[in-house]
Order: structure tokens, then sequence, then C-alpha cells
């Protein structure tokens, strides 16, 4: 694992996710974190909404930078550059993962791990429609085989890195960046932990449509395979 040095706190965490018309959740998972982290942690938002989305996050003391919509990953990426903390949490903004969490995945980066992802999968996910958990089953099966160790959840979105993580490698994907952003690190030794998370029902809308995401999805975790083991 790596040299943890002086344990970091909730006010070295920021916690980021592109957000895309998500009035409906949004104010819920600030309040969330907010309680999670007794209003320590900074949270940025990349939105691309048209809707009351940034606005509300505004109102929740969050970071906001607004851009055309162009996809997921865009979003992400973006938020993830405007982090300048030691530590950055992911998470989406639908209401689905537990922010009450942030605190043990902060105390597992001090314990010396360089990505801590939350595994949606471990208790079942019922909560997540069955072609969603059959596809992200199938993708994690296909990750196991090309990184060479198991892996549970290709794709949730809530993970905490450590800053040099984010800094060190090259991120290429849009819709695929969440699958990403577990295959690269393993392919490069990190230390990398899954952990069990609670997924609950979204609020709102999904805006992933399954067929078409998952083919994405797919296709970029056998591309970036391929590219970490020709590297």
């Amino acid at each position: 694992m790596s040299d943890t040095g002086a344990p970091h706190t909730l006010d070295d965490v920021t916690v980021v996710m592109g957000t895309y018309n998500e009035e409906a959740a949004i104010g819920t998972v600030l309040d969330d974190i907010d309680a999670a982290t007794d209003g320590r942690a900074s949270v940025v938002c990349v939105d691309g909404s048209s809707d009351r989305t940034p606005e509300i996050a505004r109102d929740h003391g969050a970071r906001v930078y607004e851009q055309e919509p162009r996809g997921y990953g865009v979003a992400v990426h973006a938020a993830l550059t405007a982090a300048d903390t030691p530590v950055v949490v992911t998470t989406d903004c639908d209401d689905t993962y537990p922010m009450e969490r942030i605190p043990d995945f902060l105390d597992r980066i001090n314990e010396g791990y360089d990505v801590v992802s939350g595994d949606r999968l471990y208790w079942g996910a019922d909560e997540m429609p069955a072609v969603n958990r059959l596809g992200n089953a199938a993708f994690a099966a296909v990750a196991s085989a090309l990184v060479g160790e198991r892996v549970h959840d290709t794709t949730t979105g809530m993970r905490a890195y450590r800053r040099d993580v984010i800094e060190d490698i090259e991120w290429t994907q849009n819709t695929g960046l969440s699958a990403e952003l577990l295959v690269r690190p393993l392919c490069r030794d990190y230390d990398v932990l899954e952990t069990p998370i609670e997924y609950d029902e979204r609020l709102g809308e999904t805006k992933l449509d399954p067929l078409s995401g998952g083919a994405e999805i797919l296709g970029s975790i056998l591309k970036v395979a391929v590219e970490e083991r020709l590297r």
C-alpha cells in the first residue's frame, strides 16, 4: 500500500459529480454529503442541465461549472480536474449512493489504499433494474478476465481516490469513464479496494439507455484493458 503520511481529514475531501437535469435529487444528495462530512467536504458539480439543478446545487454551497452537455465522462472528468484536495470522491447525483459512507472511504484511503470503490452488487442491488444488474455482472466478468484479478463492480459511481492517481493517468473515455476509472488503476498496480455499499432506487429519470450505453461501456473496458496491456 501507499505511504499514508499524516492522515487526511474530511477537510481534505472533495466530492465531485457530473449533473444533468437532476433537480429531483440534487438537493437531497448535497444535504446527505453535508450531513456525512459535517459540512467540511467541498463539492464540485459540472452541469449541463436545462432545469434548476445548477441553481439548487449553488444554493447548497457547491461549486458549479456549467458547460454544454457532452456526456457523462466529459462532465465527471471536468469535475475531477476542478477538485484541488488530496482525496477526491466521485458520486452520482441521483440519490442512489450512501453518502454516509464517505468517512469510511476516507478511512480506507488513510490505511494506504489508492482507490476505494463501492461495490453495489455485493448485496444484490435489488433496486437496480434487472437488465442493469445483468449488464454489470457481465462487465465485471469481462474486466476480471482482462485485468487478471477478480473485479466485482466496474461501473459504480461512488469511489474515493488519492489525487495523484487522478493526476497521473490520462482519462479518455466518456460513457465508459466509470469503468476506466477502475480498470486503469488496477492495470497499473495501484492498491484498489472494492467494498460493499447499499444501492437505492434513483430519484428522477435515468439518462442512460441500457443497450447503447451498455455497448459503449463494454467497448471502453475492452479498449482500456488492451491499451494498458500494451503500455
